[in-house]
């Protein structure tokens, strides 16, 4: 994954195709065999969709389930995803749990700078989310803090939503504005989606229910990696 000199400007990513499965569309009646069994299909990381019921109309999980994530499989990279109204509250919680990457949304109601400021200042990565309807143009005065940018492709809140292609334009926009930044989407993500999301610019891909719906998820975190790989290669 990426890295990030916290607590300076500097942003160091790596812009190699990465798969993170979403842990929101796991079977949360075992979730231990879940984490492991994403841990075990060659994922980049496990991505965590943090929902507050407020900035969004649904209720996932709260530190405890990252804190679980560390101990079961402590090597595989923890990627928060904070669809919270005010994620500047619970930086320290979260990061006290393990995640190594933090990201906010830019339509937050909170000050975005001094948020992604503070979760580069306890040693984790910040990043910055779009929600389909957002220009491209706001998340710009930000991304000398921001370690990753996610798109999200789907109005966010609940997994399992069809794949919003009008997004396209503004992963392409942002890849040519900063052309080495990790960009991620999520919603709506699988083999063809994903692919096309290469084509526009994307390294990294976060998919739930497709991917744990797999009878073998090693096997398609394989595929989605080389779709994307040949894809992407003009970027």
């Amino acid at each position: 994954m990426g890295l990030c000199k916290c607590g300076s400007s500097s942003i160091l990513v790596s812009m190699n195709v990465q798969i993170l499965p979403s842990l929101l569309a796991a079977d949360f009646g075992r979730l231990a065999d879940e984490i492991r069994r994403v841990a075990d299909a060659g994922a980049d990381a496990l991505h965590l969709d943090i929902m507050d019921a407020h900035f969004v109309p649904n209720l996932s999980f709260g530190p405890d389930v990252v804190e679980l994530c560390r101990r079961v499989c402590p090597s595989l990279f923890r990627d928060v995803h904070l669809m919270m109204t005010r994620p500047d509250l619970y930086v320290d919680r979260f990061a006290d749990a393990g995640a190594d990457a933090l990201l906010i949304h830019v339509e937050a109601d909170c000050d975005v700078w001094e948020t992604l400021r503070a979760i580069g200042q306890r040693g984790v990565r910040p990043g910055l989310v779009s929600r389909p309807q957002t220009p491209v143009e706001v998340l710009y005065p930000y991304l000398p803090l921001c370690g990753e940018v996610l798109f999200m492709t789907v109005n966010p809140g609940y997994g399992g939503q069809a794949f919003m292609p009008e997004v396209l334009p503004k992963i392409k926009a942002l890849r040519a504005h900063t052309p080495a930044l990790n960009i991620m989407v999520d919603g709506g993500i699988n083999f063809e989606t994903s692919a096309l999301c290469a084509e526009h610019g994307a390294n990294q891909f976060v998919a739930g229910s497709f991917m744990f719906q797999q009878p073998d998820m090693g096997e398609a975190v394989r595929r989605m990696r080389d779709l994307c790989e040949k894809q992407g290669n003009g970027f």
